[in-house]
């Protein structure tokens, strides 16, 4: 089994509410994911969205529509460059963050976009998620992220999310001394296993040339190309 993932990027958009230097506990699971990949020799970067600019809205540049600012079109080019993209969120009131919500948002505008091949901008990319909390809410949180991924166009490995909830109510939180968070074998197994497949699954797809074109680009779809649609007629 190769352990070479040097021609592999990963981007980790960390969606918490703290900017930078506050402490994320969030970072926390990043940086169990983090170590792993860079053991490896994989380009990681993390990025607080909170910290830029970011422009409410559906469209690439938010500037072109009444937004003085908008850093956007900037991540977008390091989302773009990345072959793995880790979205990661605390759990308020049961849901991800609202920055991770505008995240995908953003996303979400450059996702009708077309590689070379004439599929959507995202189509050989790998996705997943870690998710931070002391109340209820990691697989609902973790479904919404992993399904808003794929249907921009990502693939999803296997056991593709983890998290770690401390005891509900008010306690300490992941990274406070005496929560057990650091310490707790399921999410430190799940963060593993979670790494793992965004590399082996990353490297696959990269190595492979993406997901193959046929069936599912759009540029020929819209030239008249029905893919074996049972309706020939149909336009």
């Amino acid at each position: 089994m190769t352990t070479d993932f040097s021609h592999l990027s990963a981007l980790f958009l960390n969606c918490t509410l703290k900017k930078t230097p506050e402490r994320s506990h969030t970072q926390g699971l990043i940086d169990i994911s983090q170590h792993i990949m860079k053991k490896h020799g994989v380009s990681v970067e993390v990025l607080r969205p909170v910290d830029y600019p970011l422009a409410f809205g559906v469209y690439p540049d938010m500037t072109e529509h009444d937004w003085v600012q908008d850093a956007w079109p900037e991540m977008y080019e390091k989302v773009q460059a990345a072959d793995i993209l880790v979205l990661t969120t605390p759990i308020w009131l049961g849901e991800k963050s609202s920055v991770c919500t505008q995240v995908i948002e953003r996303l979400y505008s450059n996702s009708g976009m077309l590689n070379d091949k004439g599929q959507y901008a995202y189509y050989g990319k790998v996705g997943g998620t870690l998710i931070t909390g002391n109340e209820d809410g990691a697989k609902h949180c973790a479904m919404n992220i992993l399904y808003s991924l794929q249907h921009l166009g990502y693939t999803i490995p296997p056991q593709a999310d983890a998290a770690w909830l401390g005891e509900a109510g008010p306690g300490p939180s992941y990274l406070d001394k005496g929560s057990g968070g650091p310490e707790n074998d399921f999410t430190n197994r799940n963060t593993t296993f979670m790494t793992w497949n965004l590399l082996h699954l990353a490297r696959m797809l990269k190595e492979a040339g993406g997901i193959p074109a046929h069936g599912n680009q759009r540029s020929e779809w819209e030239a008249g190309c029905r893919f074996d649609h049972p309706n020939p007629e149909y336009r």
